[in-house]
């Protein structure tokens, strides 16, 4: 093998390296372990979880969990709206661990602990709100969805939580 290629191939090797540890590298707001919880959502929790979305939530993702209008192109202040938790947005994309720390500590101190650098607007909740009445929301949103689109994200949860252990 020639040398540029042998640098080249160890440089995209580091690299690749580097994000996979920078991703698993949860300090801050993701290293708390209130951010475990593998759902099963009681029926109690979701209604709690409606009371509280509606108290807490609704005013920027909506009553119906529709989000804002134009939620996917940034506003003047070059953040992006609030997003829909419906199966239209992208809540379901992620683990529960990560809708966890985003809830109690805000989008900003999560993405900032995942090395993501992306505006986001999103309140930390950690003050106002349980761990619990935290989880009820998520169950809430969760219980709206499709059985598909909870089924796609409780397979990300799995992934991430295996990821966590190794």
């Amino acid at each position: 093998m020639k040398p540029i290629y042998l640098i080249g191939s160890t440089v995209a090797l580091l690299a690749l390296a580097a994000a996979v540890y920078v991703s698993r590298q949860r300090t801050g707001p993701a290293s708390a372990p209130a951010a475990e919880f593998t759902g099963g959502a009681s029926g109690a929790s979701i209604a709690q979880g409606q009371v509280l979305y509606r108290e807490n939530c609704a005013s920027c993702h909506g009553k119906s969990l529709e989000g804002q209008p134009n939620w996917r192109e940034p506003d003047a202040d070059g953040r992006l709206p609030a997003p829909p938790h419906d199966e239209t947005g992208h809540t379901w994309h992620h683990p529960d661990s990560m809708l966890f720390d985003y809830t109690k500590f805000g989008g900003q101190a999560t993405l900032a602990a995942m090395g993501v650098e992306l505006e986001s607007g999103m309140p930390a909740f950690g003050k106002q709100l349980s761990d619990d009445q935290i989880r009820s929301i998520l169950d809430y949103i969760k219980s709206a969805w499709p059985a598909r689109v909870r089924a796609a994200q409780a397979e990300r949860t799995r992934a991430d939580e295996q990821a966590r252990k190794q």
